[in-house]
């Protein structure tokens, strides 16, 4: 896909909604071992970007650095569905602190009593953290009212020509 193509599905207010909501993604990547592994994990955006903070040891940090394809879903649990999938490359790089990103995007997730607490929790638990910057390549919003898996419109089509 192009940038642009990108942009115009990032853009969608499903995919907005899905982007800047309290719903984590979920990254596929593959190990260091060549399996495949999923997490849910909390992220930020920045421009056409998407980021996310972690701890320099965790293993999804060597991982990336071997392989840095990954892909993510994002979704809602209602009917009808929302689900965002994206795919990208990531790059992985050492920084001091804690990325202001990473503490904004808290903000997602918790009240802002709660913010405060974990906001000095973690400044005071990381002296540096690994950013991980994923351009993406890919991008498809399913929205059950104007999109739809491939497959299922194909069937769908395949039906009504029958």
């Amino acid at each position: 896909m192009t940038p642009e193509e990108i942009a115009t599905v990032l853009a969608k207010p499903y995919s907005q909604a899905l982007l800047y909501g309290s719903e984590p993604a979920r990254m596929a990547y593959n190990g260091v071992d060549g399996d495949p592994r999923c997490i849910p994990i909390g992220f930020w955006m920045e421009g056409d970007q998407l980021l996310i903070a972690t701890v320099p040891k965790a293993a999804k940090v060597a991982a990336l650095k071997k392989d840095p394809k990954v892909a993510f879903t994002i979704d809602t649990a209602a009917y009808p569905p929302k689900v965002l999938l994206l795919r990208g490359t990531a790059e992985v790089e050492l920084v001091q602190g804690v990325p202001q990103g990473y503490v904004d995007g808290g903000h997602k997730v918790m009240t802002a009593e709660q913010h405060v607490d974990w906001e000095a929790g973690v400044r005071g638990l990381y002296s540096e953290m690994v950013v991980i910057t994923v351009t993406l390549t890919w991008a498809k919003l399913l929205d059950f009212e104007t999109t739809i898996p491939k497959a299922v419109e194909d069937l769908i089509v395949e039906q009504q020509n029958a």
